[in-house]
């Protein structure tokens, strides 16, 4: 095995939030800049952090959903809206949005509907198959990603060989992280892929590949 030596940039590279806003519970926006970065670092980064962003990112949302029998001390709901409001959840659940619109009640009946929520990555379709409905409830299509967009640009400046870029990155949530706190955990994912190639080869190593 050929030791490389690792040398350490002592380049200092600086990172500013340049705008951030609250457009409604659901839809925060957040624009960064990193530099100063050398020519082509910038596309390096923009692309690895976006798809960190968009597919590193655990979420929760409501996974499956069943309609309960209502046991005598609930009461009979009147005509009316049902929001996400009316959602009894336990303490670690946070709602993001209670004006969500749920149901629309035109009599009074007995309504108690239960909800399964999951955390994951990325986006998972409900599979319709006959044995997912056996216990009354039924999948629903869930998107885990916190991340809605996320976008990069790239400012060059200077002559030659002394060009230097400026990374901007936009990042757009759905109110249940901010942009920032998006931006802080893609990059520990990434580094967190990386990391290994800072330690001593494995050479024990064994991989199983499906053949």
């Amino acid at each position: 095995m050929v030791r490389e030596k690792v040398t350490v940039s002592t380049r200092t590279l600086q990172w500013k939030c340049v705008e951030s806003r609250v457009d409604n519970k659901r839809l925060c926006y957040g624009r960064f800049i990193l530099s100063p970065l050398i020519k082509g670092q910038a596309d390096t980064i923009g692309i690895a952090m976006r798809r960190a962003l968009l597919g590193e990112i655990e979420g929760t949302c409501i996974t499956r959903a069943k309609s309960e029998k209502i046991p005598h001390e609930y009461s009979t709901i009147g005509p009316g809206y049902v929001t996400a409001q009316d959602i009894i959840s336990p303490p670690s659940v946070e709602i993001v949005d209670n004006t969500q619109h749920i149901a629309r009640l035109t009599e009074p009946i007995d309504l108690c509907i239960g909800l399964q929520i999951e955390r994951n990555r990325g986006y998972r379709y409900s599979i319709k198959r006959p044995n997912n409905f056996q216990d009354g409830s039924y999948p629903i299509d869930a998107v885990f990603m916190p991340v809605r967009n996320a976008n990069h640009s790239i400012h060059s400046y200077g002559n030659g060989n002394e060009r230097q870029e400026i990374l901007f990155l936009e990042i757009w949530t759905n109110g249940s992280l901010t942009p920032k706190e998006a931006l802080h955990e893609a990059s520990r994912n990434l580094i967190d892929l990386f990391i290994p190639f800072l330690h001593a080869e494995e050479e024990t190593l064994h991989l199983e590949y499906n053949r």
